[in-house]
């Protein structure tokens, strides 16, 4: 193949291997590892997803209405993620905030979205 159907097909090889890296990374449990990692805030900090396990925070972090307190952004916080054993997490970041996960059972959030 030349030209341009040869273009899309690597196009389409590329992303499938993309696509691919995504879902085994989804499926490891790398204890110690840290990634980047967005946390949802805006209806207050309560569940991180992890992979395809959702994680609770042990002590949610809140301003008494359900949203995150000062200094956090919203609707994400930008920081990372530290998955210290299968069933604990722990997300930082720069501007020194730290929040603990445990895993739940449950493949669904446990809590709806707010508007």
């Amino acid at each position: 193949m030349t030209g341009r159907a040869g273009k899309i097909v690597l196009a389409l090889a590329l992303a499938a291997g993309v696509l691919t890296a995504c879902t085994q990374a989804d499926k490891d449990t790398n204890t110690g590892r840290t990634i980047p990692f967005d946390l949802y805030t805006h209806c207050g900090i309560r569940e991180a997803l992890i992979g395809s396990t959702y994680f609770e925070a042990q002590d949610p972090p809140s301003d008494g209405s359900g949203n995150p307190p000062e200094g956090w952004g919203n609707p994400y916080q930008r920081g990372t993620m530290t998955l210290t054993s299968e069933t604990e997490a722990v997300f930082t970041d720069d501007a020194g905030h730290e929040v603990k996960f445990r895993a739940r059972p449950g493949t669904e959030p446990s809590m709806p979205l707010c508007a």
